[in-house]
C-alpha cells in the first residue's frame, strides 16, 4: 500500500488572510492597534484601544452618568470587536469604577464620585479631554493635605540618607532647566524622596497613589513657570535645605509656599490656553498626558 505523502497545514493566520478578514477580537496582545485620528496614539492591545477609546468618551461626557451604553450589538458593530474583547473592556472600567453592568437592563455609567481619580489612565483620560481649573484645583488639595506635613516630618526626623536623594534630584532639576533633560521626572523624584524622607511607611506609599496626580500637576505648573522657572527652582532649593537643616516648620511653610504659587502658575496655563478659543464653544486645546507622544 503505497504511503499517503503529508501536506503541511496552512496555519490559521495564513487562512484568515486568504479569508481576507481577522477577527481584531482575538488579535494577539502583542499586536499594535492604531486609533484612528490625526494624532492617535498605538495601543499595546484590543483592550486598552477600546478602553481608552470609551474611558474618554465617558469623562468627555459622551455618555454621562447614569446613562446606558450603547447596546452590545451596537457596540460589537462600531468597533468590529469580538463580543469576548468588549466584554473584557468592560470589566476594565467597571474595575476603575466607572461602568457597571446589569443583565436585562445594560451597562451604566456610574456616578463620578464612584469613579476612581487616582487610577494613573482615569486621570489621564481628564488631562487628555482638556483639565479644567476645577480638576487642578482638586489636585493640588491633595498635595496641600499630604506635602507640606511631609516636609515637616522629614526634616523633624533623621533624613540624612535621604538628603543625598533629595540633593540629586533637585540638581537635576537645576540641570534640566534649559531642556537638556526631563525636568518632570526629576521634580517627581524630588517630591518622592520627600515623602519617603518620613520614615512613614503608609506616607511613603502614598507616593506611589498619587504618581499620576503629581505628574499631571508639574506638567502643566512648570508650563505656566516659563518664565519665571528660577524662582520655581529656588524654592525647590529652599525646601530642601530646610530638610537638611532639621527645620521642620520652615519645611513645611516653604512646600506651602511652593504649592500655592505652582497652583498659579496652573491657573495661568489655562488662562492663556483659552484665550485664542475664547468665544468658539466646543473648540478647546489639546493637553498631552504625561509620556502621551504625538505621532
Amino acid at each position: 500500500m503505497p504511503r499517503r505523502r503529508l501536506v503541511p497545514r496552512p496555519d490559521r493566520t495564513s487562512r484568515q488572510a486568504r479569508r481576507g478578514s481577522v477577527d481584531i477580537g482575538r488579535v494577539s496582545p502583542a499586536v499594535s492597534v492604531r486609533r484612528v485620528g490625526d494624532d492617535a496614539p498605538v495601543e499595546h492591545n484590543i483592550h486598552s484601544y477600546l478602553a481608552n477609546n470609551l474611558g474618554r468618551e465617558i469623562v468627555g461626557g459622551l455618555y454621562p452618568p447614569g446613562s446606558l451604553l450603547p447596546a452590545e450589538s451596537e457596540m460589537l458593530k462600531r468597533f468590529s470587536v469580538s463580543r469576548t474583547a468588549l466584554r473584557e473592556t468592560y470589566r476594565v472600567l467597571a474595575a476603575k469604577g466607572m461602568i457597571e453592568s446589569r443583565s436585562k437592563v445594560g451597562t451604566r455609567v456610574r456616578a463620578k464620585s464612584d469613579w476612581n481619580m487616582l487610577d494613573p489612565e482615569v486621570l489621564a483620560w481628564h488631562m487628555q479631554t482638556v483639565p479644567t481649573e476645577d480638576l487642578i484645583a482638586d489636585l493640588y488639595v491633595l498635595r496641600q493635605m499630604i506635602e507640606p506635613a511631609a516636609a515637616e516630618l522629614a526634616a523633624a526626623g533623621d533624613p540624612d540618607q535621604a538628603v543625598d536623594r533629595i540633593a540629586a534630584a533637585y540638581a537635576d532639576m537645576e540641570r534640566f532647566k534649559d531642556g537638556a533633560g526631563d525636568l518632570i521626572a526629576a521634580d517627581l523624584r524630588f517630591h518622592l524622596a520627600i515623602l519617603e524622607a518620613t520614615g512613614n511607611h503608609f506616607i511613603g506609599a502614598l507616593g506611589g497613589l498619587i504618581h499620576a496626580a503629581l505628574v499631571c500637576t508639574f506638567k502643566l505648573s512648570w508650563a505656566g513657570a516659563a518664565r519665571i522657572q528660577d524662582d520655581r527652582l529656588r524654592q525647590h532649593g529652599a525646601i530642601f535645605e530646610a530638610i537638611r537643616d532639621h527645620a521642620p516648620a520652615r519645611a513645611r511653610a516653604r512646600m506651602n509656599e511652593l504649592l500655592r504659587d505652582s497652583i498659579n502658575d496652573v491657573r495661568e496655563f489655562l488662562r492663556h490656553r483659552d484665550e485664542p478659543d475664547r468665544g468658539k464653544p466646543g473648540k478647546r486645546a489639546h493637553i498631552a498626558s504625561p509620556g502621551e507622544k504625538r505621532l
